[in-house]
């Protein structure tokens, strides 16, 4: 398998076809137009590519001048949102759909693991989705018509892949493309009624969606971006806004993974505005009130804390959204702990989280792996290490049992932290499997 490209500078960098000694020397040639002298050397572009060091204003002027970039962009977007590769999702609109789709699925061998779109873009998009109502789109009169039995069909076909164990929907990639595929097709090459029309968007987005967790799972975070985006297309052209503020949410849970939890709360702000069922309204709240944690805004944390159980407590008219149909206390008790853990209060984090995780229903075996990984983390604070390690090893397993390499590296981030007791009890066991892994 190929490595994942993990910064912007990378996949700018391989997309031209150089090496990192090639674009140190095109910068110091750039320096030199200028009458001016560079330390570019491929060691410093290791640097930038890593993360650990941002290149300061002049160097960024001359990467700029390499990729042929406007000094403004850099300017007006900063680092590293100006590189090549950083694009601007489509606007909403009644032919947007397909081409939202088409762009998803053509995205699906992109080795990014950083998201396709600017945090600003992602932003505004979730604004435009808040602010504008669907518009009537124009269907083709060429090809076949879609009946409603082909997309009853397809729907049926696509709970069935959702209702796999856990342990099998590791193998779902391909399934899950050719079905998006042909859903895709029939919207872009078929005629049908408006209420075929809206069955078939909202099939669309439903699946893109559960693609798009796929591939977030496996670490394509610009693939799994791209998904949602147009997962967040079709939502929109349906008029669901349950289910596109679901997706919505995503690319927010999304952004507070890769640690841009500002972006999380403005586009959970949005997605909240026009939520609906109190379930939807909860999990909501309770991804804004990770954001919050994540960004150290205890107050702000616990207003969202307070309304995620709020509205999971508030009677409902009609059944949950298939999206968030799991929403459970679990969840609540296990990301309020994981909250407070961010908060530093880790002694009530860690009964939370292991209350929460002992009541976890069996089948939902990916979240228990990520919910022992979370737990692993409260011991390593309350330094029950011989405990942490038995509960990070049944994390390690679990997860790649299941084929779940999200969790596994949730895991792996902690083995820093175990290395630095190597005597203790099943600390190096633990340390064994997870070089194995």
């Amino acid at each position: 398998m190929d490595t994942p490209i993990r910064h912007p500078l990378a996949y700018a960098r391989i997309t031209k076809g150089w090496s990192q000694a090639d674009l140190a020397h095109l910068i110091r040639q750039a320096a030199a137009r200028r009458g001016l002298r560079s330390g570019a050397i491929p060691q410093r572009v290791s640097k930038w590519e890593s993360g650990r060091v941002i290149p300061d204003d002049e160097s960024q002027e001359l990467l700029a001048d390499v990729f042929g970039i406007d000094p403004s962009t850099v300017r007006a977007l900063g680092w590293p949102h100006w590189l090549p590769g950083m694009d601007a999702p489509l606007p909403l609109g009644p032919s947007s759909t397909v081409p939202a789709l088409r762009e998803a699925l053509g995205s699906l061998m992109d080795r990014r693991s950083f998201v396709a779109f600017t945090p600003a873009a992602l932003a505004g998009l979730a604004y435009q989705w808040a602010e504008r109502d669907p518009q009537t789109a124009t269907t083709t009169l060429r090809g076949r018509r879609v009946d409603a039995e082909i997309v009853t069909g397809l729907e049926r076909h696509s709970a069935w892949l959702n209702s796999l164990p856990t342990e099998q929907r590791q193998h779902l990639g391909p399934l899950l493309t050719g079905h998006l595929q042909t859903i895709t097709g029939l919207l872009d090459e078929g005629h049908c009624t408006q209420t075929v029309g809206r069955r078939l968007h909202a099939l669309a987005a439903r699946v893109a969606q559960t693609a798009g967790w796929h591939r977030f799972d496996h670490g394509h975070h610009a693939s799994a971006a791209r998904l949602w985006h147009s997962a967040l297309h079709s939502a929109h052209q349906c008029a669901d806004h349950d289910l596109g503020a679901g997706v919505l949410s995503d690319l927010a849970y999304q952004q507070t993974w890769l640690r841009d939890p500002r972006t999380a709360v403005a586009i959970l702000d949005h997605a909240i505005s026009r939520a609906g069922h109190p379930t939807a309204r909860s999990l909501l709240n309770l991804r804004k009130a990770r954001a919050h944690a994540a960004l150290g805004e205890e107050l702000a944390c616990t207003r969202a804390l307070g309304a995620a159980e709020k509205f999971l407590n508030a009677a409902a008219s009609t059944p949950a959204p298939a999206w968030c149909a799991w929403h459970a206390p679990t969840d609540i008790a296990v990301d309020t702990g994981r909250c407070l853990l961010d908060l530093g209060h880790h002694r009530r984090a860690q009964q939370l989280i292991e209350e929460g995780t002992s009541m976890l229903p069996d089948a939902r075996l990916k979240t228990r792996a990520v919910f022992l990984a979370y737990e692993a983390e409260s011991l390593l604070h309350s330094g029950e290490i011989d405990h942490a390690a038995a509960t990070a090893h049944k994390a390690l397993t679990m997860a790649t049992r299941i084929g779940a390499p999200r969790c596994v590296n949730l895991v792996q981030g902690l083995m820093p932290a175990f290395a630095a007791h190597p005597t203790a009890q099943g600390v190096p066991e633990l340390l064994n499997l997870a070089r194995a892994s």
